[in-house]
């Protein structure tokens, strides 16, 4: 094989990654799927192979410059929610096809973004989603008198989530005990006269564990025609309510 050959051969398994990676930062940061094919399309569009083709899933991206090239697979082990990194990573392609970026500053620039780490503090998520809670319940029409434990008691429903997604790999597991302990706590919150509406303090302690930007790309992805996506988020949506509410049944079918 002469050097020529070797590399281009070289340069097409460079924007293959290159592109590759864009979309793993994308997919892994809670992205539509819509979304990461074409920006991977874009970018391999701007660096010289318009034919690009690529299929994503919630769980593997497939991607080949042309139809004579090979494909290569990547799988998405975990997902999360970082709209920052799917933000920069939307910048960086459109600096890419508007030439304000080479290949290898691309590159470089994807790397940074995919090891940075945008999350908050454990501390910081739990507060949030304690003040989260406590506005929820008051919107669902609450008392102000509920909205204190329910302060309480949504932060302490999230901690434990957080804490359980760490512990145990077993999907749902962490929504159900996170639900049935903040369906615990609101009964005897109104039991020792703390709260008032049991309904209320539940309803709205449990929306920081509802998954809204997943529901949200389902229903986007299968309006854009994705419909393997959009059933798959779909029914990882599903499952997760699924799991809330019987941890919430279980307590009011005991008590």
């Amino acid at each position: 094989m002469d050097s020529t050959s070797t590399n281009s051969n070289t340069s097409i398994h460079d924007i293959v990654d290159l592109c590759l990676l864009a979309g793993k930062i994308m997919l892994q940061s809670g992205a539509e799927t819509y979304r990461v094919e074409d920006t991977m399309s874009r970018m391999a569009a701007a660096l010289g192979f318009p034919g690009a083709h690529s299929y994503v899933t919630p769980t593997v991206i497939m991607f080949t410059t042309s139809r004579t090239e090979p494909v290569k697979l990547f799988r998405i082990a975990e997902r999360t929610t970082d709209l920052q990194k799917v933000s920069e990573v939307n910048d960086i392609s459109r600096r890419l096809t508007e030439r304000q970026l080479t290949a290898a500053e691309a590159r470089e620039r994807l790397g940074i973004v995919d090891d940075a780490a945008h999350a908050y503090p454990v501390w910081v998520q739990i507060a949030a989603a304690a003040l989260t809670g406590a506005c929820f319940t008051v919107m669902f029409k609450g008392s102000l008198q509920d909205a204190l434990p329910s302060l309480l008691i949504s932060g302490t429903g999230f901690a434990a989530a957080t804490y359980l997604h760490r512990l145990v790999q077993f999907r749902f597991f962490a929504e159900f005990i996170a639900s049935f302990i903040i369906g615990l706590l609101a009964f005897f919150s109104v039991k020792l006269g703390v709260g008032r509406e049991m309904d209320k303090i539940i309803i709205g302690c449990v929306m920081p564990l509802v998954p809204g930007l997943l529901i949200t790309n389902a229903v986007r992805d299968l309006m854009a025609g994705h419909l393997v996506s959009g059933i798959s988020k779909g029914a990882d949506a599903f499952l997760t309510a699924f799991a809330i509410g019987t941890g919430i049944g279980l307590v009011l079918s005991i008590f």
